[in-house]
């Protein structure tokens, strides 16, 4: 009798993949956002650090109030947090939030003239603002080809096999991506992996399905788990 022996799949090499991704969202959804909605760059900055751990949909459900009241930076510098908390109190982290949100905008007063800094360097320095946050604010308000790392482009970029196993931490992630995404596309790199995490390849049950990329995501080519 004559087994026959199926030939192993072949993987998709790195570059071939980065291209069906980005070429399918570039078709698909050439002109994308962020889903947090604001007015000005301080109150982007304000609902992106509102938004750590929470949903884009809550925080849009809170800023108007929270907007009406202090809509800049100086009439937030005058409020206490306890001010803030009574707007932001359904979000997550409230009490820790308001804080932040107090102290970020006296430093944006006494600092730069109740204006959002540019730099990398100086909006990490403003309380509440990590690396995600000011990455989010230099690609939305200043158009900077950068490529802010959450856990939903996280999740992606290891599902899809954008990025290898050894990139443990949102830093690497961010590194692999910037070296292999086209300057060009960075920024909208970022909303294309994020909102496929939010509404398609989501955390608990990834909705296979309905994803464009199942025929060589990695769980189906390896075998390998999603994770």
């Amino acid at each position: 009798m004559k087994i026959l022996l199926r030939k192993p799949k072949r993987k998709m090499r790195k570059k071939d993949r980065y291209e069906t991704v980005l070429g399918h969202f570039q078709k698909e959804m050439p002109h994308v956002n962020t889903e947090l909605e604001f007015g000005s760059v301080f109150q982007l900055l304000v609902a992106v650090i509102l938004s750590a751990q929470c949903t884009d949909k809550r925080v849009n459900m809170v800023t108007p109030g929270l907007f009406e009241h202090y809509p800049d930076a100086k009439a937030m510098a005058a409020a206490e947090p306890e001010d803030i908390y009574e707007y932001v109190k359904s979000v997550s982290y409230p009490n820790s939030k308001s804080r932040h949100l107090v102290e970020m905008s006296r430093m944006l007063v006494e600092r730069h003239g109740g204006e959002v800094p540019e730099t990398m360097d100086e909006l990490m320095k403003l309380p509440g603002v990590g690396r995600k946050t000011a990455n989010v604010i230099q690609a939305v308000a200043f158009g900077r080809s950068v490529i802010a790392v959450d856990t939903h482009v996280f999740r992606v970029s290891h599902r899809l096999g954008l990025v290898p196993k050894s990139c443990a931490t949102p830093l690497k992630v961010e590194k692999e991506l910037m070296k292999n995404i086209p300057s060009g596309m960075i920024a909208d790199a970022h909303h294309w992996l994020l909102l496929h995490g939010r509404y398609v390849c989501t955390s608990r049950t990834p909705h296979c399905e309905r994803c464009p990329f199942n025929s060589f995501c990695p769980k189906i080519m390896d075998g390998a788990k999603l994770a």
